[in-house]
Order: C-alpha cells, then structure tokens, then sequence
C-alpha cells in the first residue's frame, strides 16, 4: 500500500507498476489454477448450436477469471491510495461491483459443469442479478461518491437524468437521492456492457485482448481526470488480461468463462460512470456494443421474417463461417477494438480542453 505522498509524486510509475504486478499475479498463478480445474475435470461445454469446429474446445478448463479477479483486486489494494475518501470510494466501489458479478458468473460456470447446460444460470436469474447489482451501484455512486446523474454527449448536450429524483430525508442533515432516470440508464449500460463482453468471449484471446485494449484508454481517462485509483485498477486489468492472454492465445489452454467476462464488462461500465464517460465508453468499447447488436439484428430479422442478416451471430462467427480462420478474425477485432478506443479517447480528450 503506497501512501499519498508517493502516489502524487509518481503516478506515472504506479499506473505502469499496477499493469506489471497484476500481469505478473495472473502468471504466477494460472499454470497452478489450470492444473487444479484439470483434475477436477472443469472443462469449458461448447453450445451445440455454435461452429462445429469449436466442439474441439469442448473440456478445455475455464474459470480463468477467478484468477484474474484475485490480480485485479490484489494489485488495486497494494497501489491505491487509502488516505483519501475522494479517491477511496470510487475504488471500493468498482471492486465490489467486480468481486460480485465475478462470484454470479463462477456460479454461472459451475452449473454449466455440474448440470452440463452449455447455457448455465437461466437468462431471468442472470437479469436479476444484473439488475439488484446495478441499481445499488449506482444509488452508492450517487450518494457516497458524489457521482452526477447526468449525461454527456460530447460537443451536443449535457442530458440531466436527475429530473426525476426522490430525496429522502434521514435525518441530521443526511439525505438519500434516488434519480430514477440515471438508474434506469445505468442498469442498461451496466447490464449490457456485462452481456456484450460475454458474447465476445467466443474465440482464443479475443475478449482479454479487446478488454486488455479498452482498459488502457479508461486508465488513460482516469488518469487525465486525477483518478488515480481508477487509473490503477483499469491498469490492473489491463496487465491482468495481457498475462492470461498468455494461456488464452490460440489454441487456448484456459478460459476465462461468465466469471470473467461478466465481471470485466461490469467493471468497464462502473468506470465508464464513475468518470462521467458513459458515452465515451459505448465509443471506446465499441467492438461490445458491435457485437450485442449483431445478437439484437439476428434474433429481431429472424423473428419478423424467419431469415437471417449474419451467416452466425455473434458477430465473430459470422466472419468464421465466410471463412476467416480464428486467428484472424481475432486480429483483425483487436485492431478495431484499438481504433474504436483511439477514437473515443480522442472524444474525451478534446472535450476535456
């Protein structure tokens, strides 16, 4: 744990020190982690409905999450700065909503290796949790990080989401707001940020890579707005997800599972609100929102007209079944993922001037 002075002196040095400690964590530990769901045979269970060719995978050890979860909170905790209530909050926050929607997708995982549904937690179940996990979050980021319900379209608008607000009294000058519509949005943002990453955790290295890419521009926004303790924790990520790309590159001997794609989509999303760069996020994370609308198209067309836009949905099964081989569709996301980021920092950045 560093303390204050430190952190003011060398922010700098502690971002890039948080990226190697946690990249360092998730490597040290996985080849043990990997070893221990072997022999427990927890392998992965691949939808039947899905490419063919990924049936191979079917067995390959998952919950690599757990292990990116332990680096993450582990690296935050050991760099953050704890002097600071301004500072405090907003990294106890982000970790809590982590840690919580981790343990959802673990027990997510575990059903799918003990009951052997491919599908795990029923879509209301998972709803649900999503839905309790988001709302407190944000009543806790308004109420105990000061958190604004608004939201800012870069050089349109400000929206003020805090029309709608129910204060209530507690009495000794405290008070509880609740601003409806800011909850709402966030739960959206939330929820299907969550979602999003999961659907795009379909190919070797192609989530870790594209969150790795995402969370060096939340580290950088962070960063830009003295929010060290942000800064560190995206940092975290992103080494955590650069040392189990190791083990997740194709052919991949891990998978991360819902225990970490869950988790890191609601990460993103808390940073995203925590920063005040909700929009920004749906830019920056645009591979994401890509994909879950490749899903939304698909299911709406073929509803309406028992047709079908996309050879396969999610989107990277599409490119799959046109015949790109798995390490270049997850190349080619990578280097979008990259320019959708550069873009939205761009966005935040000269919005910020």
């Amino acid at each position: 744990m560093f303390s204050e002075t430190i952190i003011q002196q060398y922010p700098t040095f502690l971002v890039f020190l948080a990226i190697f400690i946690a990249m360092a964590i998730t490597m040290i530990l996985l080849p043990f982690w990997i070893r221990v769901l072997r022999v427990r045979q927890i392998g992965q269970q691949i939808r039947a409905d899905g490419p063919q060719h990924h049936m191979v995978k079917q067995g390959t050890p998952t919950m690599g999450g757990v292990v990116i979860l332990l680096a993450v909170v582990a690296t935050a905790l050991l760099c953050g700065n704890h002097d600071s209530p301004s500072q405090t909050v907003p990294l106890i926050l982000v970790i809590l909503v982590t840690v919580v929607t981790c343990v959802m997708g673990l027990i997510d995982d575990l059903s799918k290796v003990v009951l052997e549904r491919s599908l795990g937690l029923r879509p209301n179940a998972k709803m649900l949790c999503l839905t309790v996990i988001s709302v407190a979050f944000c009543l806790a980021a308004v109420n105990l990080a000061g958190i604004e319900p608004t939201v800012t379209i870069p050089f349109i608008a400000t929206l003020d989401f805090g029309v709608l607000t129910t204060t209530i009294d507690l009495g000794n000058g405290a008070s509880f707001s609740i601003p409806w519509l800011y909850v709402f949005f966030v739960f959206v943002l939330m929820t299907g940020m969550s979602n999003a990453v999961n659907l795009v955790d379909g190919l070797d290295g192609l989530a870790a890579g594209a969150v790795m890419i995402a969370m060096v521009v939340m580290a950088a926004i962070a960063y830009r707005t003295d929010q060290i303790n942000l800064a560190l924790f995206a940092a975290a990520v992103t080494g955590a997800c650069v040392g189990f790309l190791w083990f997740n590159a194709h052919p991949a001997s891990i998978f991360m599972g819902d225990t970490g794609s869950l988790a890191l989509g609601a990460a993103f999303a808390a940073l995203a609100v925590l920063t005040k760069t909700e929009v920004v996020s749906l830019v920056v994370g645009g591979l994401f929102v890509l994909e879950a609308l490749s899903v939304i198209i698909q299911v709406g067309y073929f509803k309406l007209t028992r047709k079908r836009v996309f050879l396969m949905a999610p989107l990277h099964h599409h490119f799959e079944q046109k015949g790109w081989s798995e390490t270049k569709v997850v190349i080619r996301f990578w280097i979008i993922t990259a320019l959708l980021a550069c873009i939205g920092f761009a966005l935040f950045f000269a919005q910020s001037l």
